[in-house]
């Protein structure tokens, strides 16, 4: 199964795609909707995009979101406690079997692959500890 979608990325499509792709698993639209936040928060509101989803064989999934920016890669962060923001890369990183960009000339994909579920390790999600005085 495929699904394509060519969109702007605003605030209000997040859930709007979250909701097209309502009989994929809990997993791929967390993922979707932390990459193409990651548009909208880095490219800006109304960046065009192109978002995937690809079923690999009969275990794997994989997203990719394409924008037009090359140069824009995204930066795997550790956010502390405090922090608002910051943590949607580490968590796809958590979830994902792997992760990546492939750049071109005027653009990038920014993708992951998913394991189906029952097919998946247990996710490790690293421990965000608090300053201490």
């Amino acid at each position: 199964m495929t699904f394509e979608l060519d969109l702007l990325a605003i605030p209000k499509a997040v859930p709007e795609v979250r909701r097209l792709l309502r009989h994929h698993s809990c997993e791929v639209r967390l993922c979707v909707s932390e990459l193409l936040t990651n548009v909208i928060d880095h490219l800006g509101e109304g960046t065009p995009v192109t978002v995937r989803v690809l079923l690999i064989g009969h275990d794997r999934t994989r997203i990719e979101v394409t924008d037009p920016d090359p140069r824009a890669l995204p930066v795997l962060l550790r956010a502390t406690a405090a922090e608002e923001s910051g943590r949607g890369l580490a968590l796809l990183d958590a979830m994902a079997r792997r992760w990546g960009v492939e750049q071109g000339a005027d653009r990038k994909t920014v993708w992951c692959e998913l394991d189906e579920p029952g097919q998946r390790p247990p996710y490790h999600v690293p421990a965000v500890r608090a300053g201490t005085r």
